[in-house]
């Protein structure tokens, strides 16, 4: 069973449409034990309605092993009609294509080929389900 642990979002101002940009940080819990992060964002007012996302798993429960632990999946959520489509993309891609603490950045393909990648998929469920923000954003 998950549980995420939703922070409070932050906002900044879009350079192209000076529109917010809203960034939501997120923890996951698999049966009371730290599983995952996940660090998501969107603008408010562009025309087409995407959420930039990357989910972080392996070894969260330790402050003792760092990011070599871990590896991280970008990906962006949109909706075609009534349905949420979830799509990879390349770590060159992603917002947080910087970020070393996250764990190394896969690609698309990499990413798609992984073990890991149905945990991904139900992390990005639970987040067009259960995260209030981003609920409210894609309505």
């Amino acid at each position: 069973m998950l549980r995420i642990e939703f922070e409070e979002p932050t906002e900044s101002v879009c350079n192209c449409c000076q529109n917010a940009i809203v960034r939501l940080t997120r923890f996951v819990y698999k049966d009371d034990d730290a599983f995952a992060v996940y660090y998501a964002q969107y603008t408010h007012g562009h025309s087409e309605k995407r959420l930039s996302g990357i989910i972080s798993l392996g070894e969260w429960g330790s402050d003792e092993v760092g990011p070599e632990a871990r590896l991280a999946f970008p990906f962006q959520i949109r909706m075609n009609g009534d349905n949420f489509q979830v799509g990879l993309v390349d770590a060159r891609d992603s917002p947080w294509s910087h970020v070393t603490f996250l764990g190394r950045i896969l690609d698309r393909t990499e990413a798609l080929a992984h073990e890991w990648i149905n945990d991904v998929f139900h992390i990005t469920d639970h987040m067009v389900e259960d995260d209030k923000e981003i609920v409210e954003y894609f309505s």
